[in-house]
């Protein structure tokens, strides 16, 4: 991919969406540990949250590193499950996370219904109310999680028909392109009847 079609789509990420990825991608992934945890150290912890409402002049507590990775892992379980039942029991496990966090609506501003956080953690806070919003508004099904079982990195589909399947072709796609070229190549050639 050129460097002005690769800005080009970051430009079509809608923020939420790429403040999700972001989130989702510090998970450990990757053959050998291509991309480590990255919610280890205090500093990579407050600079991943802080977009969700995590202050950036203190480190995040051990409780809420460890109650973000339980809200990322089902968010990946989300992302990664085909449709389903497998689906429905993700989402059930979202809405049970999502309960410790108490919203109430907010009409101050002219036309618009605002969503303010009024108990709970408001890091976790800050990941639902975000998932929420994508979710209404339809792009979450555009998160998804590169086919290269050695990458498995998240990313935004910006395609029109949502089929993109890996997060990067120049890397993971022109990777299993040659792979399966290789495999056809070895196996012979195709007879047809």
């Amino acid at each position: 991919m050129a460097r002005n079609e690769e800005t080009d789509s970051a430009q079509r990420i809608p923020a939420a969406a790429a403040m999700i990825v972001d989130l989702l991608n510090t998970r450990p992934h990757g053959a050998d540990d291509l991309f480590p945890e990255a919610l280890d150290t205090a500093e990579e912890a407050g600079a991943a949250l802080c977009p969700f409402g995590e202050s950036d002049t203190a480190a995040p507590t051990p409780e809420r590193i460890a109650e973000v990775r339980g809200l990322r892992t089902i968010l990946m379980d989300l992302v990664s499950a085909p449709d389903g039942a497998e689906t429905a029991a993700r989402r059930a496990e979202l809405t049970e996370r999502a309960s410790s966090v108490t919203l109430r609506q907010d009409f101050s501003e002219p036309g618009k219904v605002l969503l303010r956080q009024v108990d709970g953690d408001p890091v976790v806070g800050g990941i639902t109310r975000t998932v929420a919003e994508l979710m209404a508004d339809g792009t979450w099904s555009r998160i998804r999680v590169c086919d290269n079982e050695g990458c498995r990195h998240v990313f935004y589909d910006t395609t029109r028909s949502r089929t993109q399947r890996w997060h990067s072709y120049a890397t993971c796609g022109n990777r299993s392109n040659v792979a399966s070229y290789r495999a056809r190549k070895k196996a012979g050639p195709e007879v047809r009847p």
